[in-house]
């Protein structure tokens, strides 16, 4: 009997890992959630391998393996003889073609529902992280247009200061003849 997994639309997020700048699932949590063994998704793919080029799944290197424990904190992937496979998101949605059961639809369905919300955040704060930026810029011309008002109103302060404190008269010459007794 195979163990029923639920899966919802948070623990599909938690199974997408950022791997060489690229969102992807990796091959033992897509056969959990497909419910199948990473033996016989593999297996289908491998199969259908002219289906899955590298821009839908590549396999992990020893360095793309160590960046994804740190990303998950522990490894589920002890026992593997294999480096895993990543699946991009196109790669996803290719092995419902190749895994054709029911559950297999189901999930895929749900996986490209998340990829969907994920695109849709993105652009939303893609488009928030634009008007950041353009109110940084109005406001650095506002700035530098005070800085340079601040400092011409300086130069009117300190003229107006030597103004009223003038400094001390330096001693005059006395014009005129000297006597030769004086």
């Amino acid at each position: 009997m195979k163990k029923e997994i639920l899966v919802n639309e948070n623990f599909v997020i938690s199974k997408i890992y950022m791997i060489r700048n690229q969102k992807v699932m990796i091959d033992d949590d897509l056969a959990e959630m497909y419910g199948v063994e990473t033996k016989r998704l593999n297996e289908q793919v491998k199969r259908n391998i002219d289906r899955f080029p590298e821009d839908f799944m590549f396999q992990l290197t020893i360095k793309d393996l160590s960046n994804l424990k740190s990303q998950i904190a522990t490894s589920s992937w002890g026992g593997r003889r294999k480096l895993p496979y990543a699946f991009t998101e196109h790669g996803v949605l290719m092995l419902s073609s190749v895994l054709n059961s029911p559950t297999a639809v189901q999930v895929n369905i749900k996986i490209m529902r998340v990829y969907t919300k994920l695109r849709e955040m993105l652009l939303t704060n893609k488009d928030i992280l634009l008007k950041l930026e353009k109110l940084e810029k109005q406001i650095l011309k506002h700035d530098e247009k005070a800085n340079k008002q601040e400092e011409e109103i300086q130069i009117v302060f300190n003229a107006l200061k030597q103004l009223l404190n003038p400094p001390p008269p330096e001693p005059r010459k006395r014009i005129g003849y000297k006597l030769a007794n004086s």
